[in-house]
């Protein structure tokens, strides 16, 4: 009997072990991964950091600006690493991207400046997760994480506007906002 629970473990063990490794790389692990290693920096941000106070909003922005939790971005400049390294991380994170449950919101950018993709995890009325992913050529690439609960696309999208008129001076992210200029 003792024999049977054993064997029983160890496959239940084995199966678990087999699932996890067929998940695939995520973006989660890849930032745990890579968060320490030089050329790379990250930094988590909660939404009060970002000072939205004296900037208007509409019901729909506030409700969107409420739903967001904390913003994940890791950076990997590409002055600071060789360029075959930069190369292969950036290919890791477009590989990484390319997995279906990933959809995509939109893309923008060109082969001259610089690229850049909206992608989310979750439905268009309930994002559990929105991925923002740009490269700009010259300079490396930015992988932005914005966690929240029943985020919407479109809500989301029209914080745009509201960002412009943050303020980011008093802030470390001053830095990241001229990152793609």
């Amino acid at each position: 009997m003792i024999q049977s629970i054993k064997k029983s473990m160890v496959v239940l063990f084995l199966v678990a072990a087999f699932i996890s490794c067929n998940q695939g790389p995520t973006l989660q692990t890849y930032y745990v991964d890579n968060e320490l290693k030089p050329g790379f920096a990250s930094f988590d941000v909660p939404t009060s950091f970002i000072d939205v106070e004296h900037v208007e909003m509409t019901d729909e922005q506030r409700e969107a600006y409420n739903s967001v939790d904390k913003l994940n971005v890791l950076t990997y400049i590409e002055e600071n690493t060789d360029l075959a390294e930069y190369k292969i991380e950036l290919e890791n994170v477009k590989t990484i991207l390319k997995n279906p449950k990933y959809d995509e919101l939109m893309r923008g950018g060109n082969s001259k400046d610089g690229k850049f993709v909206v992608k989310f995890l979750g439905d268009v009325d309930s994002i559990d997760e929105l991925i923002i992913f740009g490269n700009a050529n010259n300079k490396g690439f930015m992988i932005a994480r914005i966690l929240g609960d029943n985020m919407n696309a479109g809500e989301l999208m029209s914080l745009q506007s509201v960002l412009k008129d943050a303020n980011f001076e008093d802030t470390n992210l001053s830095g990241l906002t001229d990152f793609f200029k």
